[in-house]
């Protein structure tokens, strides 16, 4: 296998890692200018740009707009996904009961014409696949539906949190129905409700439902 060489930039931040982690840069403390940065590493400026943009996107860097680039951790942060991808499928489903009522809420309020178009395809899908007894289709259905729902809410941050808990779903389904939806066909009205909550505008009552979908084993 061929070995790929770094690139310029990479290698300029690996240097800076270098020098974090040895508090040559200390945390709080400002990087030299971009020239200062040039001279030092002996780089052209878009290598240092994109090492400072490779070490941001880490969370090691934040670029503070007309101030300066200021060092923030020594190492670089976990993401989120790959936190989930290590979690018990437990733990994955408590951060989704801890979501579920707030996303159902605030989809209450800031939902759009589109958005319920949306949530109600995959409810009608779910009814449908839950019917034909098409379990993998039916799961991803569910899962669309709730992923509808937090499209719906207004909150970016919550959405983008939720997206990557529910890829951890339909392999806990498939474990715990055993190819079957009979149970998607009992809670099928309580779905049903959700989404007329959610049309209605009523954030108190899709929190409450939405919290009982979670509670619920289906």
């Amino acid at each position: 296998m061929q070995i790929q060489r770094k690139t310029l930039a990479q290698e300029v931040a690996d240097r800076l890692i270098e020098g974090i982690s040895s508090d040559e840069y200390a945390i709080g403390e400002k990087l030299p200018i971009e020239s200062e940065l040039m001279k030092i590493y002996g780089v052209g400026r878009s290598s240092i740009r994109e090492a400072i943009k490779i070490l941001s996107i880490k969370g090691i860097l934040n670029v503070q707009q007309g101030v300066g680039t200021f060092v923030v951790a020594k190492n670089a942060q976990e993401s989120l996904e790959s936190q989930m991808n290590k979690a018990e499928i437990q733990e994955v489903q408590e951060v989704r009961s801890l979501l579920d009522s707030k996303i159902a809420a605030k989809a209450a309020m800031n939902r759009t014409e589109e958005n319920l178009k949306n949530i109600k395809k995959y409810l009608d899908l779910r009814t449908q696949y839950a019917d034909e007894n098409l379990a993998t289709e039916c799961y991803q259905a569910d899962i669309n539906f709730h992923l509808a729902i937090a499209e719906a809410c207004g909150n970016k941050l919550l959405r983008e949190i939720y997206k990557v808990a529910t890829k951890h779903i339909l392999s806990s389904f498939e474990i715990r129905h055993h190819n079957n939806t009979d149970s998607f066909k009992i809670s099928q009205k309580i779905h049903a409700d959700l989404y007329q909550a959610i049309e209605n505008g009523n954030a108190e009552k899709a929190s409450i439902i939405a919290q009982k979908i979670v509670d619920q084993i289906y």
